[in-house]
């Protein structure tokens, strides 16, 4: 087996189980994505961009549907909550660290872990500011 922990791969989806999806890995080997790291629809035959998330002594294989280590993630993950920021006509979101994982995961298709990072840094950068019930995009 020629891959590694953080590689990028094709997935087929094959079948919906109890822990999430059954995948085929560059049409050549069987894998696993857990369902807490879907954050969009996926069907049966869907091709998707994955990542190695964990190669098991058993030999079978962990993806996800995102790239693996904290660098690669919180710079996606910045990126989606600024671009939705500049998109907002009124430019801001009405979502804070206080809103449901619910709430976060149908508005950003992302985990509130992931959404509440993406904004720590994007505060840390001063681009925007957080107010009681919403983050507010900072005018240059």
């Amino acid at each position: 087996m020629d891959l590694q922990e953080g590689d990028k791969v094709q997935l087929v989806i094959e079948t919906e189980t109890g822990l999430g999806y059954t995948v085929l890995i560059n049409e050549e080997f069987d894998g696993l994505l857990f369902r807490s790291e879907v954050f969009q629809e996926l069907e049966e035959n869907m091709e998707v961009t994955g990542y190695i998330k964990k190669i098991r002594e058993d030999g079978k294989i962990d993806v996800s549907l995102r790239p693996q280590g904290f660098r690669n993630v919180i710079d996606t993950d910045v990126a989606k909550v600024l671009e939705k920021l500049e998109k907002s006509r009124e430019g801001f979101l009405l979502l804070t660290d206080k809103s449901s994982p619910d709430a976060i995961r149908f508005h950003m298709k992302m985990s509130k872990k992931a959404f509440k990072k993406a904004v720590g840094s994007l505060y840390k950068q001063k681009l925007i500011a957080i107010k009681e019930d919403r983050i507010e995009l900072l005018k240059a």
